[in-house]
């Protein structure tokens, strides 16, 4: 099987569009983390991602019958601008199935290179199947994103080009991972060629497709992906990349949200460019390696896969790279409600800064305050929270709480008890009238109790809501979440719930 595609890979026809792209050293990482990393730029690509390798060498090879027919594809980013830009380098017809949800400046951007649109469903899943639909219907070839050969031995030519000028002195190559094909391609011909070599993927923890297919020992459907990386949030790992990945992937890593973040920042620092957050897994996962082994004097390589990124969720990248540097650390503190209590809090960190601190009275005897702390070192939150406690005050950590950072830390100001009430997290799809259609949903039934929103600049708005439940509705209150559109979790057991908005 490698000899197979390390010669496909060989001949893989993907430089009349995609360019050979830079393994640029990242200085400051390294000098940060004690190893050579190289980043391997592929947002400096045509189209800013590798896909574009792949749909190029999957369409040149199409017999002319295929070429007449034109193309297919379900993809809301990276995917349909290779597809599209290929297309129209060949003079083929291509039309790309999106998501309704897709925003505008991706599905401006696909047009632009002169693809036909049409916009199906809220999902990508949703895309996929009215592809496969008119796929059939008008006699087109399906264009898939990872799950083909001629994908992935275009995808392979990423490790051709690494190899070509460090096949001796490499101890890892970490790649991002979403359904599989890039892995799969750079997998192969690494271990065809230096097996020695270790090829370690990269997945973010609310998405790990191939870390449980590999704990399974068979492909599995995750029942919900996260979407802060939506470059790689597929719910299943391709059928033949698994095939390839089993054998031939030595590890995968999980790294958090705040880590991609932390990296997206990582790779500006040394760069000056913007990496998507897929384009970032790689330099995350690498740290967590580097950390985890203790690494030091090593060569290391990360795909910076793509750089497709919202203007606007630089936001919230900016808001939680601290925390996934562990420069900074989230604590709810419990402090007496009395005159000089915050200053005598402020002595206790001493020279430490403060980044954050809300509160609102509560009682005459005690307020519960939000508190960031400004952190230097790994092991230093620890420190600060045993710090505070010989204190005396009473400390959760939050800083790995996704609803405390998500939520809870700008709604710090006003607390009720309302009988009956539950707290869920949901997702709800960024479109019009998605908020009304579940306000509907609810209709008179329960009341909404409370109720918070905040734009992310992704696909996907996150809402935190209250909504009263009386004793006998829990049946039918199960069932409505069941039937649902929307993927919610439950959070009404949350500590920083209790300590702040009850």
């Amino acid at each position: 099987m490698l000899e197979q595609y390390a010669k496909m890979i060989l001949r893989a026809r993907v430089y009349d569009l995609a360019r050979e792209t830079p393994m640029d050293p990242a200085r400051t990482l390294s000098r940060k983390l004690g190893n050579e990393v190289l980043l391997k730029r592929e947002d400096l690509q045509p189209v800013f991602s590798f896909k574009l390798r792949g749909a190029c060498n999957k369409m040149v090879n199409l017999p002319r019958e295929a070429r007449e027919r034109g193309v297919i594809a379900a993809s809301a980013g990276n995917h349909a601008q290779g597809v599209a830009l290929s297309a129209r380098h060949l003079g083929l017809d291509a039309l790309i199935v999106m998501p309704e949800t897709t925003p505008p400046i991706k599905v401006d951007a696909v047009r632009a290179l002169g693809a036909g649109i049409a916009l199906h469903g809220n999902t990508y899943d949703d895309a996929l199947q009215r592809a496969f639909e008119l796929a059939q219907q008008q006699g087109r070839t399906f264009i898939h994103p990872y799950d083909d050969p001629e994908v992935i031995a275009g995808q392979g030519t990423v490790a051709m080009e690494i190899l070509h000028t460090h096949a001796t002195d490499l101890h890892a190559i970490f790649v991002p991972v979403g359904g599989g094909g890039l892995i799969a391609g750079v997998a192969a011909y690494t271990k065809y060629l230096c097996p020695e070599i270790k090829v370690i993927g990269v997945e973010p923890d609310d998405a790990p497709t191939l870390h449980a297919a590999l704990a399974a020992q068979q492909r599995v459907v995750l029942d919900q992906v996260g979407i802060f990386v939506d470059g790689v949030a597929v719910k299943q790992i391709g059928e033949e990349p698994f095939r390839i990945a089993r054998e031939y992937v030595d590890e995968v890593i999980l790294v958090s949200t705040d880590e991609v973040c932390a990296a997206i920042k990582d790779i500006f620092d040394d760069t000056r460019s913007i990496a998507e957050p897929a384009g970032a897994l790689a330099v995350a996962g690498l740290k967590r390696y580097v950390a985890r082994e203790q690494l030091s004097g090593k060569r290391l390589v990360a795909i910076e896969s793509g750089a497709n990124i919202n203007f606007d969720r630089l936001r919230h990248v900016a808001e939680r790279a601290a925390l996934g540097e562990q420069r900074e650390a989230l604590f709810a503190v419990t402090i007496p409600e009395r005159p000089g209590a915050f200053r005598a809090f402020c002595e206790t960190l001493g020279t430490r800064a403060i980044t954050e601190f809300n509160y609102r009275y509560s009682d005459d005897h005690e307020a519960h305050v939000f508190v960031g702390v400004q952190v230097g070192r790994r092991d230093e939150r620890g420190q600060v929270r045993e710090l505070l406690e010989h204190a005396g005050y009473g400390v959760v950590d939050l800083t790995d709480n996704e609803m405390a950072k998500l939520h809870v830390r700008y709604m710090v100001g006003g607390r009720a008890s309302v009988a009956g009430e539950r707290l869920l997290r949901f997702e709800f799809p960024e479109r019009p009238g998605a908020l009304l259609q579940f306000l509907n949903r609810i209709g008179g039934k329960w009341n909404i109790s409370m109720f918070h929103y905040r734009n992310h600049g992704a696909d996907y708005g996150r809402v935190l809501a209250g909504i009263q439940v009386p004793p006998g509705d829990e049946y039918s209150f199960r069932r409505f979440l069941d039937q649902l559109d929307y993927p919610s979790c439950e959070e009404t057991g949350n500590p920083s719930f209790n300590l702040f908005l009850r």
